[in-house]
């Protein structure tokens, strides 16, 4: 079989995108990069742990969630974890945003200064501008009251996100016209904790760091990986923690969360060279190589039909 990896999930930067792998490697991902490998036989997906600490049963987990930890595991992660409020006392300053996904698809939200735009492009945001800056706390009652006033969620189930990304308007304008409305009525608002310094309207549009201009629409989507299976193409985009793979059936989607938890291995394409025993399924400095692999042998969705999202980990 060769040497087995773990995929850690995909990470963004202002390099752009790169998968991550238990151990530290990285590969990272540019467009027509071919992206491939199996899942090993004889296993099935076991539970990632929590907080740099592993699962102590290897629980087994369902192969079609995208979150990667049995509710121990999970529960201890969430513990200290500033979405959960685990965290009172951080001294980091954040920053509060409003992020659009696509028509009708507004979300509030809050992450660290020191992050950057990479909390964004972890979500798939689409279009997205500041609202304002300050501690933890403030930043946290600052995004309670906008999604009160604002009637505007702190969170957007993926699959509903995804189900939308082939229909976008054209221009950067009208993806911002949501959030430009919302950021006017944001900051007229009373109640604004002091500590919190408001920011001007400054949209950031993605649509060009995802790929997704003149991309062709994805016919599919990957459901859930299998003991044996194989998944390669050419990344064509990626968004959020999808990649968009050319392959031989059109452009399938394949998310990354559902890696996580599996052994991959490389996947060695029919009639191809160079495919070699102890390469991983990737590529990247001292990090899994990619091969020649034309076909998804996993289960998909047909996107062209209307279907039901994938249910998305709590936070």
């Amino acid at each position: 079989m060769g040497r087995a990896w773990r995929c850690a999930g995909l990470r963004w930067s202002a390099r752009g995108p790169e998968l991550a792998w238990d151990g530290g490697p990285r590969s990272a991902l540019t467009w027509g990069k071919r992206v491939a490998f199996g899942v090993a036989d004889g296993g099935g997906r076991r539970c990632v742990g929590a907080r740099g600490h592993p699962c102590p049963v290897r629980a087994a987990l369902s192969a079609r969630t995208a979150g990667a930890r049995c509710e121990e595991c999970g529960r201890l992660d969430r513990a200290h974890s500033v979405a959960a409020d685990g965290i009172a006392d951080d001294p980091r300053p954040y920053r509060v945003y409003l992020a659009w996904f696509g028509p009708g698809l507004v979300k509030v939200g809050i992450t660290g200064v020191g992050r950057g735009p990479d909390r964004l492009l972890e979500q798939g945001a689409v279009s997205f501008s500041w609202l304002g800056t300050g501690p933890l706390m403030a930043a946290r009652r600052t995004e309670e009251l906008l999604r009160a006033a604002l009637r505007v969620p702190d969170r957007i189930p993926y699959g509903v996100k995804r189900a939308v990304r082939a229909g976008l308007p054209p221009g950067e304008a009208e993806r911002a016209a949501e959030i430009r409305e919302l950021h006017a009525r944001a900051v007229r608002l009373d109640g604004w904790p002091e500590t919190l310094a408001r920011e001007p309207f400054r949209p950031v549009d993605h649509l060009d760091a995802f790929g997704l201009v003149g991309t062709p629409a994805a016919v599919a989507e990957v459901t859930e990986l299998v003991p044996g299976g194989r998944v390669g193409g050419d990344l064509v985009a990626a968004a959020g923690p999808d990649l968009h793979l050319s392959t031989a059936r059109g452009v399938v989607v394949l998310d990354t969360r559902l890696l996580r938890g599996w052994e991959l291995v490389p996947a060695r394409a029919e009639g191809a060279a160079g495919a070699q025993d102890g390469a991983g399924p990737a590529g990247g400095d001292g990090a899994p190589p990619d091969v020649t692999l034309p076909e998804v042998t996993l289960p998909v969705r047909d996107l062209t039909k209307a279907a039901a999202p994938l249910q998305d980990e709590l936070f």
